[in-house]
């Protein structure tokens, strides 16, 4: 069976639809909620479908050997599981983004590293859920989402194609979203491999889409003209900010002009139905000698 279509919230994302665009503000706030509102006023800006944060805790998801390796940060050299801490945000800051994003009229989801921020994420009517690229393999946090009854985004950057046939198998097609992404910080033109993205529209009958990592612009937009149906870029208040995922960020003026051109290319697209235009046929009376 093909699912062609997947509906978020109120938007329906699909081949032909307007392409849904998230801005992932991730662990780009730095633990500090101001700047998370200050990110989500510029997904508001720029035209963006929804935010997306990152949910996890970090005493599951941080390898153990790492606990007590030594990070400096903006609060001193702490342990980098203290780091993690001080980057996640708490219930009481999820409710305050929770009220903000209704106040903006823009949703708000989070990717999910692991099965405890699933059951906090489920106090919140977020409209689907993240696997990242690092979690594809686990088939557990797949199906503790897919249980939900949420659209599901599954991001395949570090796999292989058949991990994430192993991934999809264990969730199935419907109401999935499968996004082609390589995960390195910020990703150089030759590792886009953006061809990718016919891949996977052609081996698994479902919506797909394109996490990008790389700087500008250009590269995300062929991504829509190849047939990505949901885009998701990061955004960033400063590209020298601390923290690691700063420099592969688009600024807000970037994320701008990013929506702008994706918007003028879901018209430019069209349906693929060949036409002669109204507005061409002074042209054919002029120039065709035989009609």
């Amino acid at each position: 069976m093909t699912y062609e279509n997947v509906k978020v919230g109120s938007k329906l994302i699909g081949e032909g639809k307007p392409t849904y665009v998230v801005a992932e503000i991730g662990i780009n706030h730095n633990g500090d909620l101001n700047i998370a509102k200050q990110l989500i006023l510029a997904a508001v800006h720029a035209g963006c479908d929804a935010v997306k944060f990152q949910k996890r805790v970090p005493d599951i998801c941080t390898p153990r050997n790492l606990w007590n390796t030594l990070r400096e940060t903006p609060w001193g050299k702490i342990s980098y599981l203290e780091y993690r801490y001080k980057i996640e945000f708490n219930v009481d800051d999820y409710l305050a983004i929770d009220r903000f994003c209704k106040e903006n009229k823009i949703d708000w989801f989070a990717s999910c590293w692991d099965e405890e921020s699933v059951t906090f994420l489920e106090e919140f009517d977020i409209p689907a859920y993240k696997i990242p690229s690092a979690a594809l393999t686990d088939i557990k946090l797949l199906e503790t989402c897919r249980n939900t009854g949420k659209p599901l985004i599954i991001s395949t950057g570090m796999s292989e194609f058949k991990q994430i046939q192993e991934s999809v198998n264990s969730v199935g097609l419907e109401d999935l979203i499968l996004t082609h992404s390589t995960s390195i910080y910020p990703c150089p033109p030759n590792n886009l491999n953006l061809r990718v993205i016919k891949t996977l529209k052609k081996e698994f009958s479902c919506v797909v889409g394109y996490s990008g990592h790389e700087t500008g612009i250009s590269t995300t937009i062929c991504a829509v003209a190849l047939g990505a149906s949901y885009i998701e870029r990061h955004l960033t208040l400063d590209k020298n900010m601390w923290g690691s995922d700063h420099f592969a960020s688009l600024l807000p003026e970037e994320f701008y002009h990013l929506v702008k051109e994706i918007r003028l290319l879901d018209i430019a697209l069209g349906d693929g139905i060949k036409r002669v235009y109204p507005d061409e046929k002074n042209a054919l009376d002029k120039l065709r000698r035989i009609l």
